[in-house]
């Protein structure tokens, strides 16, 4: 189930945000370029009045080293003007807080950002789409995390990821900074092929077991509703137990890789394409991707 952004309190006017704004500055080349927000209630209005996504920037107000070195390494450089007007700018300290019905609740803890993990990262909220079924939900996570690091080329794929719920983005992004670049996501998302994704990989979930169910009747179902006689073509993979979800997605990232038939579907350049992924009970996440080409 998709959390409700705290995007969703503030559209309401119920959060409240306490912030420590003095502690944090970026370098001088970056505050040129991004007009940073510090008031989470004054960024949600600008977002939705603008109809824009949100970019929020969490950074440890006791140790700022790791976000200074990734605003300054890897987000300053990988700023066009185009992206720098498709988002408003949010940075916050890790114990940021919003208060709802009276209670102060920190922004990390709240369940709408629990693949943060409570660290540093980025997240972004999606007050663009504004029909959307994930209008005001947090739609990317990345915390920073031990041994991850979210260079220029990560940082370029988040910015520029497809619209999307938090699950269906976060397959994309693993797709798409593979080391041998496959090219699946380079052609047309397809909401179709979107919503057959999710099915699939929530029935996995369900059930706890990874495979292609059922896909005689629905490669008959989803080809139906494909423009120009496109043939639908589905991959699946099952993450590790216990892994976050972007380590789940670049786990069945992985797993497609040494599949010769799922790696070809996943590397070739695809018309349509469409991907999510499912945690199960037993902590496994379950992940699809369904295509739409010509010789499927």
């Amino acid at each position: 189930m998709m959390r409700r952004a705290t995007a969703w309190l503030g559209l309401l006017g119920v959060a409240m945000i306490a912030l420590s704004t003095s502690r944090m500055e970026a370098s001088e080349d970056v505050k040129e370029t991004i007009r940073w927000k510090t008031d989470y209630r004054v960024a949600m209005r600008s977002a939705r009045e603008q109809q824009k996504m949100l970019f929020v920037l969490f950074s440890d107000p006791a140790n700022a080293n790791v976000a200074e070195a990734y605003l300054e390494n890897s987000l300053a450089e990988e700023l066009t003007p185009e992206l720098r007007e498709k988002y408003v700018w949010l940075r916050l300290d890790t114990d940021a807080a919003i208060e709802v019905d009276g209670e102060r609740t920190v922004l990390l803890n709240h369940a709408a950002f629990a693949d943060m993990q409570g660290r540093e990262g980025v997240a972004i909220i999606d007050l663009e789409n504004t029909e959307a079924k994930y209008y005001g939900y947090v739609v990317s996570q990345f915390p920073f995390r031990p041994g991850t690091y979210y260079g220029r080329h990560k940082t370029r794929v988040i910015l520029n990821l497809p619209p999307g719920t938090l699950t269906q983005r976060t397959m994309t992004f693993a797709v798409r900074i593979h080391p041998e670049s496959p090219q699946s996501t380079l052609g047309e998302q397809s909401e179709v092929l979107l919503a057959e994704a999710e099915s699939q990989s929530r029935y996995q979930a369900q059930i706890g077991v990874q495979g292609h169910h059922s896909w005689d009747s629905r490669f008959h179902r989803i080809n139906a509703r494909l423009p120009g006689g496109l043939r639908s073509q589905e991959v699946v993979a099952e993450s590790w137990p216990g892994k976050n979800l972007v380590d789940a997605c670049i786990d069945c990232v992985d797993s497609w890789r040494y599949s010769s038939g799922h790696w070809g579907a996943v590397r070739r350049r695809q018309p349509l394409f469409g991907y999510d992924i499912k945690r199960g009970r037993n902590g496994i996440w379950y992940a699809t991707g369904i295509f739409g080409n010509r010789g499927g």
